[in-house]
């Protein structure tokens, strides 16, 4: 069970970072639902460099999930298991609670094509990552 969840959610952020990734090559597919917008203008046009560093967080928070749940040898961060777990964890819970406008469950801005993905798709997702992370680490303590 534990090395499964771990792998799912390892595999979820490295594609993630892929996709990223994709985006700063020149990419389009899926950048204008991935962007919060007032239906008819972006919020904000990330730069490359922007997204260059997300791609990196999440592909660095892929290979903690995989230590974490010990399915890779390597033990870079094995000292900020617990501190990093709860952190990685609180971030993606708090990102799909949302900042009560434009993102995360409670967002009152709806009807856009980001609105849209977000309800059914990216604030679900970071609640379960969440929720998976935080039960990768009670899983292997217990």
């Amino acid at each position: 069970m534990l090395e499964l969840l771990t792998w799912a959610v390892g595999g979820i952020l490295f594609i993630l970072s892929g996709m990223h990734v994709y985006w700063v090559f020149g990419g389009q597919t899926g950048a204008k639902a991935a962007i919060p917008s007032t239906g008819t203008d972006l919020l904000f046009k990330p730069s490359k460099i922007g997204t260059s560093i997300v791609a990196f967080l999440l592909a660095l928070a892929a290979w903690f999930v995989l230590q974490l749940g010990g399915v890779v040898p390597f033990r870079f961060f094995h000292s900020f298991y617990s501190y990093g777990a709860g952190l990685l964890s609180s971030l993606f819970i708090l990102r799909s609670i949302g900042d009560f406008k434009w993102v995360g469950f409670f967002k009152r801005k709806k009807g856009t094509v980001f609105a849209k993905w977000d309800t059914v798709l990216y604030s679900p997702l970071c609640f379960l990552l969440g929720t998976a992370i935080l039960m990768i680490m009670l899983l292997r303590t217990a």
